[in-house]
């Protein structure tokens, strides 16, 4: 689940970027290790991926957690890179952050100018997303949890909402990481849920007075 992609995955082949871009927005998916967060912004990228993996030895199973994702044969070591293109001037960023937590001082450097961010959860191993949705609730940014589909014992959202003590209003949705379909409505959830936020906070304008 962590790298394979279903064949619904883009060609890499496909037209880059034009230069008339103007805007870059940044979005950051986090999560625990082994969570599927390189194949999520793999599925979805228009471009070839950047990815600082390396190969998992048996030294690494010392130090990181391997329960449940012994199958997992490579690793973030920095961050994954993909692209989206969302018109003619504005283009979306996707950086996908290290799950171990030897790598989490990354974090707060991928932060940096992002709008909001994907917790990407494998429902088998809830507790390792803790920490992230912490982090988050610490920097304040808005977020989104969403299950990634690894098989085995379904579990309600309402379960899931219990576990992570998350706030109604945070919106929790599943999804298949390795499909790009599924992988693009986890992103329009978020900025739907971007959308909303923005639009609560914005100044009302003043009523003329009769």
């Amino acid at each position: 689940m962590d790298s394979a992609t279903s064949d619904e995955k883009p060609s890499d082949t496909r037209t880059p970027l034009g230069a008339q871009a103007e805007n870059g927005l940044k979005i950051v998916v986090v999560g625990g290790f082994g969570v599927g967060k390189t194949t999520l912004v793999r599925s979805v990228s228009e471009i070839r991926p950047l990815s600082t993996e390396e190969t998992m030895t048996q030294a690494g199973e010392s130090v990181d957690d391997v329960t449940g994702v012994r199958e997992k044969s490579a690793t973030t070591v920095a961050f994954d890179f993909g692209r989206i293109s969302l018109d003619a001037r504005n283009v979306l960023y996707l950086f996908g952050a290290p799950g171990q937590e030897r790598f989490w001082f990354l974090w707060d450097r991928l932060f940096s100018g992002t709008l909001g961010a994907v917790v990407l959860l494998d429902t088998r191993r809830i507790d390792d997303s803790w920490y992230a949705i912490d982090r988050l609730e610490r920097h304040g940014m808005p977020f989104i949890v969403a299950c990634n589909d690894f098989g085995g014992p379904r579990h309600t959202h309402d379960e899931i909402r219990a576990a992570l003590d998350l706030d109604p209003q945070i919106p929790l949705i599943d999804c298949d990481a390795r499909s790009r379909e599924s992988g693009k409505q986890v992103l329009i959830t978020l900025v739907e849920h971007l959308q909303h936020l923005y639009a609560a906070h914005a100044p009302k304008p003043e009523q003329e007075l009769v």
